[in-house]
């Protein structure tokens, strides 16, 4: 019998890992209830109509396609396997696994417009799967946590997004982040200025990539994506202006001609005054021209986040976009969001060992078990505990105490109650603290007091 294995891409986790990871979901989602985002649940598998054609081809193909059940290859003739994979696949398959939150998100909000209340704000937590080559950092199966706010044109919502995100992560532990901000009509003006109409599409790939490989390979990769060497010239105070302690004024001037430009820069100067009257204080907000996110949906303001001074770099991202619902025939509904990437948040909060002591454990105090008579007493005040809220357990079988200390150790229980002949005669019982050793005499309510007392 072959041993069980699990499937490339995917992973375990173990209960130290997920009270890790139960941390993040619950920090987050506190915090997005907090700001007025209403849950959703959307299914793991859509119909491929509905998934198809949004992410581009290659998107398409890292769509994880289900085969339709029964015997699907019974009504398939000679021509249908040799016409290869494309054709084939529409004839087995007709359902796949979602690719992202934000597809799924569109077509609930097409299928229910007519009862949502607008504008809709919507979180949601789920995992998503990619047919990708599994890599470091890469997966085929990951979870996403996706804020967003639709049916609204209003810089409030950039605002509030700006304001989220100094919330989450200050309550994650994240101290030194930076929210960068840019908004894609700037880019679209500086295409129009630098003489490149119509192709901010390939600039901003090949700018968005200035922080990772300098600029002079952004000048190559410009070059062999088809600018003319005299517009890439023009585009030398881009490499300056993210330097600049007032980037706007110095940006207004260049792009003075650019209509499109100069909205987008309004548009941002608005978010920043927004977020100063909402009282916002340390604000780590950046402007950074060279912005540019790869996914071409975005039509306003872009975001994202990095965590200063670690290994990892984004952790959110997001923007606005102007055309959610249009791919399914119901075009014009504006929206902006955000999108945490779980697993570099906790990459970043373990290389900065910041999650809570609380959280490398479920269970807070552990009842010994001597023998039945200390067991059934054991049992009479194991539910004392659990009502006042503490997470409590007695050791189910009579073994030797060091055999359950080792139990308590290993699963980094911090207490003990050991009850023998005395404890059961005095009422007294012995508590010991595993971290320390030391060890005291207390009723089990002066415990429960003590316990709820260092939660606190």
């Amino acid at each position: 019998m072959s041993k069980p294995s699990l499937a490339r891409g995917t992973r375990d986790f173990g209960p130290e890992q997920m009270a890790k990871r139960t941390f993040i979901f619950d920090t987050i989602r506190r915090s997005f209830q907090r700001y007025g985002f209403l849950p959703l649940e959307t299914p793991a598998f859509e119909n491929l109509s509905v998934l198809m054609g949004k992410y581009g081809e290659e998107g398409d193909q890292l769509l994880f396609k289900i085969l339709n059940s029964g015997d699907f290859s019974g009504k398939l003739t000679d021509a249908d396997w040799q016409a290869g994979s494309k054709p084939l696949t529409t004839k087995i398959s007709e359902k796949g696994l979602r690719y992202d939150l934000t597809v799924p998100f569109a077509r609930y909000v097409v299928m229910n417009r007519g009862t949502l209340a607008m504008p809709f704000k919507r979180y949601q937590i789920q995992p998503v799967w990619r047919a990708d080559r599994p890599q470091r950092g890469r997966y085929r199966e990951f979870y996403q946590c996706d804020a967003d706010v639709v049916g609204t044109d209003s810089l409030l919502c950039e605002a509030e997004i700006v304001m989220l995100l100094h919330d989450i992560l200050p309550a994650l532990g994240i101290q030194d982040f930076t929210v960068k901000i840019n908004n894609r009509k700037i880019l679209t003006g500086i295409a129009d200025m630098i003489g490149a109409h119509g192709m901010e599409g390939p600039l901003c790939v090949a700018i968005d990539k200035l922080d990772k490989i300098g600029k002079e390979k952004v000048v190559e990769e410009l070059l062999e994506r088809g600018f003319a060497s005299d517009s890439i010239c023009k585009l030398e105070p881009i490499f300056s202006l993210s330097e600049n302690d007032d980037p706007f004024t110095e940006l207004k001037s260049w792009l003075a001609e650019s209509e499109v430009a100069l909205k987008g820069i309004q548009e941002l100067e608005e978010v920043w005054a927004m977020v100063k009257t909402l009282g916002l204080e340390n604000a780590k907000i950046e402007f950074d021209v060279t912005l540019a996110r790869g996914l071409s949906y975005y039509t306003g303001a872009i975001f994202e986040v990095k965590a200063n001074n670690v290994q990892i770099g984004s952790i959110s991202g997001g923007g606005r976009y102007d055309n959610l619902t249009g791919t399914f025939g119901v075009p014009g509904i504006s929206g902006v969001g955000i999108s945490l990437g779980v697993d570099r948040i906790y990459d970043v909060m373990e290389e900065l060992n910041l999650f809570p002591e609380s959280q490398k454990t479920s269970t807070r105090v552990m009842i010994s078990n001597f023998d039945q008579e200390a067991f059934t007493y054991g049992l009479s005040i194991l539910p004392k505990f659990r009502k006042a809220g503490i997470n409590s357990e007695i050791y189910p079988d009579s073994v030797k105490l060091k055999k359950q200390l080792d139990y308590a150790d290993r699963k980094s229980i911090p207490f003990v109650i050991l009850i023998g002949s005395d404890e059961m005669h005095s009422g007294l019982l012995t508590l010991k603290n595993m971290k320390t050793g030391e060890q005291q005499k207390l009723k089990a309510e002066d415990i429960i007091t003590l316990l709820n007392r260092e939660d606190q």
